[in-house]
């Protein structure tokens, strides 16, 4: 009560001090929007995110994939996947992307990184618009400005620099010729463009050149470098933390994407179609009440919902025994409806976990028995089974002492070492 006096308080005063300040206008803030204005804001909304995104759910990245294969490094490797790109694309050291330190120097790539960057960022600002996303990214500013300073920026540590900028900036070649500036991976290629004539030019030009010179522009260079190197590290950096930001879209952009592909065009274009309408009309079902009993989706079966958010047909739904219950005891009595689903548990973590936790190791054996018991009496069975084939096997062979007493192999070795033969 205190604090609602005091803020009553506030009001009044500062009324007091500004009697002609114009009341806020309540009806243009709470009154019912026209259809023509609705649409507007559709179609606002609309424009802001394309058909792949989904309003805002799902990544578009077809455009910075084809661009990211198209980089030279790329020409002779495997082409990666849409699917495999969204689990790479922040990937930047090696096993999952293996382009070398002085390959990501290129204008190619650190343009790729910068359309990239300036994607995810764009989307996280449309998709977040209510979040400081201005502290944000000066956090992650901070942060890669500490890594740097430390030299402990992935993919850039101190040793990965060090082994990078050995021998004059070879780049990791094995051979370096610094009077044309380039590399050479085999000795006997070094040795032949030692004769060549572009060679003994460039010598000649060197040894024209001050030392000094050499030295401050060898210093100009490295500088040079060293800033390229940290503009690339510093996209690629902000990139990894974007994407962890974003890993809920990310994974809905893989399923999202997975689903597509087992769709034909029409159902495609039947699904976009559904999601415009029910943005275009969700503030006017919320207005008319008269349809609100219309609007509820009719449901007294409890049937799965399909992709259009309507239930599936009852003949779809007894096809594929989607009523049949399934009980697992391993899994902790977890029912299962239908028999897709549990077929398809035996593999999946859950069932795995229980069976481990009655001590069985060997899961791919106890496939269809679900009872704790069958698998404990099975499991029992199976370590006899092969206790008596490893006993079995160590008495194949049969031994023969001097006085002509047949016994295994393994009495016999016994005998001998305790000297009782």
């Amino acid at each position: 009560m205190e604090s609602f006096m005091k803020e009553i308080s506030t009001i009044k005063d500062f009324h007091r001090r500004y009697p002609n300040e114009p009341v806020e206008n309540l009806e243009k803030a709470y009154k019912k929007r026209s259809p023509e204005e609705r649409m507007q804001s559709v179609a606002a909304i609309d424009s802001m995110f394309t058909g792949e995104e989904g309003y805002g759910r799902f990544f578009d990245l077809t455009t910075l994939h084809e661009q990211y294969l198209n980089l030279p490094v790329h020409q002779h490797a495997r082409r990666l996947t849409y699917l495999q790109y969204l689990d790479l694309f922040d990937a930047f050291s090696p096993p999952q992307n293996n382009i070398r330190r002085d390959q990501k120097k290129s204008e190619l790539y650190f343009s790729y990184l910068k359309a990239l960057q300036g994607y995810l960022e764009s989307f996280m600002r449309r998709t977040k618009p209510l979040e400081n996303l201005e502290k944000l990214f000066a956090s992650f500013d901070k942060e890669f400005e500490e890594l740097w300073a430390k030299e402990e920026v992935p993919g850039w540590e101190k040793e990965v620099a060090n082994s990078a900028s050995a021998d004059g900036g070879a780049q990791g070649e094995g051979i370096w010729c610094s009077a044309c500036q380039k590399g050479f991976s085999k000795e006997t290629v070094y040795e032949a463009h030692l004769t060549g004539k572009k060679h003994k030019k460039a010598m000649r030009e060197s040894s024209n050149t001050p030392a000094t010179n050499g030295a401050a522009t060898n210093g100009a260079s490295h500088d040079i470098q060293r800033f390229k190197e940290r503009a690339v590290a510093e996209r690629e950096f902000r990139i990894k933390k974007l994407a962890a930001a974003m890993q809920t879209e990310r994974g809905d952009t893989k399923v999202n994407v997975e689903r597509k592909q087992g769709m034909t065009e029409r159902e495609r274009q039947q699904e976009l179609e559904a999601m415009f309408t029910e943005l275009s009309e969700g503030g006017a079902k919320e207005d008319e009440s008269d349809s609100e009993g219309e609007d509820k989706i009719y449901n007294p079966l409890k049937l799965p919902l399909a992709w259009d958010g309507k239930p599936i047909p009852f003949w779809l739904y007894k096809l594929h025994g989607l009523g049949v219950e399934f009980p697992c005891e391993i899994c902790g009595n977890f029912v299962y409806m239908g028999r897709r689903a549990f077929d398809k548990h035996f593999n999946e973590a859950r069932h795995i976990h229980g069976l481990k936790c009655l001590g069985i190791t060997n899961t791919s054996l106890f496939r269809e028995i679900t009872s704790i018991q069958e698998a404990e009496t099975l499991w029992r069975k199976i370590m006899k089974d092969k206790k008596k084939e490893k006993t079995q096997a160590e008495n194949v062979v049969e031994m023969e002492d001097t006085e002509g007493n047949v016994m295994p192999e393994k009495v016999y070795r016994d005998l001998a070492a305790a000297g009782m033969l």
